[in-house]
């Protein structure tokens, strides 16, 4: 079964704005580079950054639980961690959120943005070392498998914009749904291996239309009751690294 890279994302501030790459260079044991380095407390989420430890993603600013997130547009500048964010009707953010000054005027800003929806207080973290504000413990990178979302298409009689399923690698080539028979096989992509560990639950966050912010389509609930189960996509973890990068060839190790 083989295929190639169609697409690739980051998603620095979790929650917020995919950022389209041509190549990543992906590492062993690590996460995709500089995907959700930041997250906005929705109220304390009781994260520690001296012993940080897995949070779930409702005690965040996220699009399952806020679906205006989605239109708020935002940039990351890892080079200073400068971060350029824009929403409907309100002057363009623009800041360092290296310092506590930088972040806590991005809450502000996204506090006016978000118009009170949300708990509160808003609180910008960074993640400590290696750590990563991912969905899943160990969902260390996703990946999405094109011609599924396809077939989800087909089914519903409409389009379905993939980004709402917020992965790191979107494929080309696989026969639909074929990602979910991966778990436990190595997936090379270019010279990398990378072992495919569990299929990704889905939640409200595929719900929103990531251009409109609008809850449009009860993805959940089309997956379960066309499927059987509301999966798409994989996790994977990179065991051999190297550069992975749009049109590399994507396929099972034998």
């Amino acid at each position: 079964m083989s295929g190639c890279v169609a697409a690739l994302y980051r998603y620095p501030v979790k929650g917020f704005s995919p950022e389209l790459l041509e190549t990543v260079l992906l590492t062993p044991g690590a996460g995709f580079p500089n995907d959700r380095v930041y997250a906005v407390e929705d109220g304390p989420s009781g994260f520690d950054a001296d012993a940080p430890a897995h949070i779930p993603k409702m005690r965040f600013t996220v699009l399952a639980k806020i679906p205006d997130v989605a239109r708020i547009r935002t940039r990351y500048n890892e080079a200073n961690a400068g971060l350029r964010a824009e929403a409907p009707g309100r002057p363009p953010f623009e800041s360092s959120l290296r310092d506590e000054a930088g972040r806590n005027a991005f809450a502000t800003w996204l506090a006016e943005a978000l118009d009170q929806q949300f708990t509160g207080p808003l609180r910008v973290i960074g993640a400590p070392g290696g750590h990563r504000f991912f969905d899943h413990p160990q969902g260390a990178v996703s990946l999405i498998n094109l011609e599924s979302v396809r077939d989800l298409e087909a089914q519903l009689g409409r389009a379905i914009d993939p980004l709402r399923f917020r992965a790191n690698i979107y494929i080309e080539g696989w026969p639909a749904w074929s990602e979910l028979e991966t778990v436990d096989r190595v997936v090379e992509i270019g010279s990398v291996r990378a072992r495919a560990f569990k299929p990704i639950q889905r939640c409200l966050a595929t719900h929103v239309d990531p251009r409109t912010g609008v809850r449009d389509i009860e993805m959940v609930e089309e997956l379960r009751s066309r499927y059987g189960h509301v999966l798409c996509g994989v996790y994977l973890q990179i065991e051999a690294g190297g550069e992975a990068g749009v049109g590399y060839p994507v396929r099972l190790a034998p």
